[in-house]
Parts: structure tokens; sequence; C-alpha cells
């Protein structure tokens, strides 16, 4: 299993500029202590997610909710509109490249819970490949009485015939993975089976696998995720499997990790002590697990021949008083980093040039792909070592102005899978085989662009940070305000928000004549680890204030008014909108804020939590406390306050996010007198969909709200 790195690699420069007479322009509203005490919390009983009370509280918000958005008269023809493209039959049948087979997982109106199908490379990029079905999953859930949610799956080389396969009951992160055989298209008899828990594995050999699971009491850390990995061979219990790597209950994952390829093999433990640093350990040829002397600020790769590949978060100070720099890709030679000498035979890569950042590293048979961005932007590289152990880079030649994503890479034919989209571009499915590009399949357009335009803008920060982001409008939009329009940021987490063909919430938005804006915020990996750290922390507040200066910069461009500006984010975007609301709620005609963290006190308390740490702080540590309690929306929301009428959104079944954030928030607030907008759906997980059919109802849900607030 390789850990991708979402980080990029360059730091964007700062300047002094700005255009101090903006109109509307405020000092944003952080409060030095909060308003409400959080240890007075009268919203506890929200928190026990199957609880009677708890549940017939959603029921009564999703009634009163429902009542206002399904009876609008425009949401049954949005919902019909967005579950038509989604069960499309012309969509692009993406697939994992796997020793030569490509593997799709396919949904649609008539499988529901999906597909598993497989085609020889060959037939797929013919363009109109002859599927073979592995396993229906409907066919499955039906069998069975489960509803069981496709979670991914790890089939072990070089047939790739023998696979684990993630199921989860709803859509939650907890799982449950069961051994399965290609070849004879059924679980295997007497096979490996682990009970559901949110677990990790990887393939050792046919007969023994390397397991992160719940082994039973102390043996999960505070966020949830197992704090052992044991070696589990074939017949015997689990609860006998053999300890290999214990940890402190405060270590966020320990992922197994595994490397079958032509040019060796390689097991190992990818441990996090948080979120943003990893311990790498490998097994030598004894079957003892070392672990490396490699710095923390790392994300691993891979493993290409006997070289393992790092894209360096921090700089690295190597003890001959090297630097090897943050953003950089570092080829660590494995048996030197196994006898403790790692920086024998290192080798860097750098961005191909200044003001361009490494966004992802995806490992082939003998290529490595590069994607780099440069404001916001996409270009990739092969870099191929030759057998005078120089490196080669070529750029691949793909469309440029837009946002191109490896989408698979087989480390057993050096084939790769390409996809290319913009705004309003839709995506472009590309094949590389020996060294050449090859256009595979092209989604038709969803939507009439015609009068369409899409343009870049760069606000000015409170600080001076040039912040981009993207607008999609229609050419000749009165600079007056009256232009309804939506704003959508993340801004965490090391995510970059690279431009997508409009689809869903976006696409029908537009449809009905509103703008829709992206927002590339600090805390994101648009300019590489930079730009993620400048909003870690005790820094957190630099996020927020990018998002309020790309929206003052919407109103002074004349685009929309507060009274026509809507925002929309979810998960860490979620207490984005959280943070809007109680900070500049003069700015915003309506917020969806979708699975949320919202109660920072006791964020780290509930379900994954404790995983975010090293991205928000400690409430537990008064130092901390001091600046995330500035911020954090339940202990600011105030009675006093005016605030624009807000839409939450949850799913009672999201094991990552607990759903209590949202649902002691809206209670909160409609004690204080506010109007807002409850729905929380009984399954979907953090997705907060589980099926094509819930995802257009919740699209439709956002819609109706938006219009109902900014163009009504």
């Amino acid at each position: 299993m390789t850990i991708k790195y979402i980080g990029l690699a360059a730091v964007l420069a700062l300047c002094a500029c700005g255009d101090a007479d903006t109109p509307e322009t405020k000092d944003t509203a952080v409060r030095e202590t909060p308003l409400i005490d959080p240890n007075t919390d009268p919203y506890l009983w929200l928190e026990e997610v199957e609880g009677d009370r708890a549940l017939e509280w959603v029921d009564a918000q999703n009634k009163d909710s429902l009542a206002r958005l399904e009876g609008d008269p425009r949401f049954a023809a949005l919902k019909d509109d967005a579950l038509a493209v989604y069960n499309a039959t012309d969509k692009i049948a993406y697939g994992s490249l796997e020793g030569g087979t490509v593997h799709n997982f396919w949904q649609d109106e008539d499988n529901v819970r999906g597909l598993w199908r497989t085609t020889d490379y060959a037939s797929y990029a013919s363009g109109t490949p002859s599927w073979e079905t592995v396993l229906d999953y409907d066919a499955l859930s039906e069998a069975e009485g489960e509803n069981w949610v496709y979670k991914g799956r790890d089939c072990l080389a070089p047939d790739f015939s023998r696979c684990l396969i993630r199921l989860s009951r709803g859509g939650g992160d907890a799982v449950v993975v069961r051994e399965f055989d290609t070849a004879t298209k059924g679980f295997v008899e007497g096979g490996f089976v682990s009970p559901e828990t949110k677990q990790n594995v990887a393939w050792v050999d046919a007969d023994t696998l390397l397991i992160a699971t719940d082994f039973g009491e102390g043996t999960m850390n505070e966020s949830g995720y197992a704090r052992q990995v044991r070696l589990w061979r074939r017949g015997t219990p689990l609860a006998d499997a053999e300890l290999v790597l214990d940890s402190d209950p405060k270590i966020v994952f320990n992922f197994p990790i595994a490397s079958h390829r032509k040019d060796g093999t390689y097991i190992g433990v990818l441990q996090g002590p948080d979120f943003f640093t990893q311990v790498l350990h490998l097994m030598n040829d004894a079957g003892e697990l070392v672990e490396l002397d490699l710095p923390r600020g790392i994300a691993f790769q891979g493993i290409m021949g006997d070289a393992l590949v790092l894209l360096m978060r921090k700089d690295w100070q190597t003890p001959d008083g090297g630097l090897i720099a943050a953003g950089t890709i570092a080829f660590v030679n494995i048996p030197a980093a196994l006898a403790g000498q790692p920086t024998e035979g290192l080798h860097v890569h750098s961005p191909s040039a200044e003001g361009r950042s490494i966004e992802s590293v995806d490992i082939g048979e003998r290529h490595i792909f590069i994607t780099e961005l440069a404001d916001v932007k996409s270009t990739v590289h092969t870099m191929r070592k030759d057998p005078d152990g120089t490196y080669t880079v070529n750029p691949v030649d793909l469309p440029a102005d837009g946002a191109i994503t490896t989408i698979s890479v087989d480390t057993w034919s050096d084939r790769a899978l390409m996809n290319y989209e913009s705004h309003l571009t839709p995506d472009t499915l590309y094949g590389f085989e020996d060294r050449h590009v090859q256009q595979i399949a092209s989604l038709p357009a969803r939507f009439d662009t015609d009068g369409l335009i899409t343009e870049q803008h760069f606000a000015a920060s409170k600080d001076g940070t040039r912040v981009p982001y993207f607008v999609v409008r229609r050419e000749g939009t009165p600079t007056d305000g009256t232009t309804p329009t939506m704003l959508y940021g993340y801004g965490g987490f090391e995510i970059s928000l690279t431009p997508s063909y409009l689809t869903g919430f976006a696409r029908l938005w537009v449809q009905e004549g509103g703008a829709y804006v992206v927002a590339n915020i600090r805390g994101g990996g648009e300019y590489g680890p930079t730009w993620h750290q400048a909003a870690l922390r005790e820094n957190r507040q630099r996020a927020y204030d990018d998002f309020i200066a790309v929206a003052e910069d919407l109103i002074a461009r004349g685009l929309t008014t507060p009274q026509k500006l809507g925002i929309r984010g979810g998960s860490n975007g979620g207490l984005l909108m959280g943070a809007m609301l109680t900070q500049r709620p003069d700015l915003f005609g309506a917020i969806i804020c979708a699975v949320p963290l919202l109660d920072m006190y006791r964020y780290d308390k509930l379900l994954a939590g404790a995983s975010w740490v090293g991205e928000y702080g400690d409430p537990d540590n008064p130092d901390d406390w001091a600046f995330i309690s500035a911020y954090s929306p339940y202990q600011n929301v105030s009675p006093d306050t005016d605030y624009p009428e807000v839409f939450f959104y949850t799913s009672t079944k999201d094991d990552r996010v607990h759903p209590g954030h949202a649902r002691k928030m809206a209670a909160r607030m409609r004690e204080q007198g506010h109007d807002l907008l409850y729905y929380e759906i009984t399954e979907g997980g953090h997705a907060a969909a589980a099926n094509l059919k819930q995802r257009a109802f919740t699209d439709a849900l956002q819609v109706v709200y938006a219009l109902q607030k900014l163009s009504d």
C-alpha cells in the first residue's frame, strides 16, 4: 500500500501590494476568548450517534428541511438532471492497471452498488473495451443481506488473482476485509477474513499478510486506528498473528506496506507520529523490522528497484552538512539505509523550473511520473534511470492550462493512465505506453459552455500574500453586483483544488445562471509544502483571512454583493464555513456547511479527530487552546449577532468527522434564535452519499437552497 503525498514543493512569493480602498474591508473578528464555556455543553447528548433522543432530533430537523427544499418546484428537475449525468452510460470507465489488465469499478442506474470488471489493455485502449464482470456488488449485497459499499482492494503481484477486498456497511471508513479469487470469481473458502474495523493490510506473500487491525482491548490508538501491526499466516487465527510492531496510543497511524516488483520485493510499515510526519520501517534479510534513520518530514511515495522514493515536506540537513530542500524528491538507497547510511548513494530531483512545485509522484516499472503545478495548473514529466546511473527527464505531451491527474501506473508493464480536464473542458483519458501518449476516451460535454468563461485572479490577503482563485461565469456578466455567486474553499491537509470539469452542485449552479468560484487558500498544497504549513496550528487564521480576501475581491470587482454571495465547503472546508459564519457574517448571504468540524474543543475526542492534532493543535494544551478557541465556531457563535441562514448537512454513518459537530452547532444556533436548515443522511460515510442516487439528492438540496437565498 502506497501512501500518497498530496502537497507541493514551492513557496508562493509574498507581496505587500493590495487595494487599500477595497469596499467592505474589515478587520477579521477573531475573539481573544470564546463566548461559550466549552466545559458547560448542554448538547453532548447529540454526540450519541445512534441514541434514540439524538435520532428523534435528527428526524425532526430532516422533516422541516426537506419540506422546504424538496417542496421547491425546482427540486425534482435538478435531482433528475444530476442523476442523469451520474448514471450516464457514456462516462469514462476509469481503470487501474495491474500487470497488463485493466480493472474498473462501474456504477450506473442498474448497478447502484457497482460492478468490478476487467479487460486487457489493448481492448481498453481501443476506446470500446470488452468487459468481463468479476464481482457484482448489488448481487452480493442482496445475497448476503448487507448494504455493502465497495472501499477498494489489494491484489497480489505478479498475477493479481488473489485480492483483499474492503467492504463497508453503509459507506463508513470501518471495513470488513475478505480474500477473493479473480480466477474463480468467488471468495476464497477458508481464506483471510478480518472483522469490521478501521484497518490496513498488505500481502507479504500468497500465504502471509501484514495487518494493522483491532486485535482486542488496548490495540487501537486514540484516533481509532491500529496501534499494532502483525504477521498473519494462512490457516491461523487472527488473534495468534505474530506481533512485529507496537506503538504508543498517540501515534496516528501504522500502515503496512508491500512493494512486489520485477526488480525486487520489500515489506515494511509506514508509521505516522502525527498526520504530517512519517517513520519508515523495512524488513531486512533476516525478517527483522528496521527503523530507518530518516528525517520525519518526509512523504513516502513508494519503491523503485533498491530506492525509496520520498517527497520532502521539510528541509533535510544531512550529516555531511548537505541540504535536501522541502519540495524535492529524494531517492534513498535501501541497502545503505538498512545499514544505517541513508545518504549513501542519495539522488535528489527538484521541480523543473522556478515557481513550479511537485504535486504527485507515481512509480511505474521503469518510469516515474512527476506532476507539477504552476499557479494551480498541471504539467507532467517522466523520469527514467538510465543504465549508467544517470536520470533522463522528459515532458509528457498533454494539454496545458488545466489539471492533469495520473489515474494509474502499472508497475509490471510501465503503462500509465492520465486524465486532463479544466472547469469547462470535459475529461479526456490518455494512455502512456513505450514513451508515447494516445487518447483513449473523452467525456461528452455535460452542459452548454457557450458564453461561459474561466478566469484566474489573485486577491491580496491580510498579510499581503497573493491568493489565487478561479471564476467560472457567463461572458459579459454585469459588474453591478447582481450575479448570484457561490464561493468554494477547503484550505487544509495539503489538498490542492486544481481545475476540474464542473459536475454535481457546481454544474447545476452554473446552468442556473450563477457564477462559481474556487479559492486556492493557504493550508492546501497548491504551492508546495510551505503553502500548507503557512496555515498550520497557530497560523490557521491565515487560511480564513485568505478566503475573506477572495470574497472581498469578488465584491470589489463588481461581480456580486454580500447579499448575492454564498459559500460552500465540507469537512475541513466545513470548519472554514463555520469560521466564516462567526467571523464575517456580514459578507455572505448563504452558507452550505457539509460534514463539518465545528466544536474544536472536542474534535480530538471524537472518532478520527485525534489524528488531526498536527493540523489544528491540541485543545487540551492551554497554549494551543488559546489560538484554537479564537476561531472554533461552536464556542464563538453568539445570540447577539445576525447570521445568514446556514444549511448544515452530514451523515449518521460518517465515522471520520463525527456528526455531533453539525448536530450541536445547529441545536445551539436554534436555541439562540438563528435561522438554519439541517439535513442528515442515515448512511454514506464521510461522503454523505453511499450511491449515485443519494449524491444527486444532496446536490439538488444544495442548489435549491442556494437559489432560494441568492436568486429569488
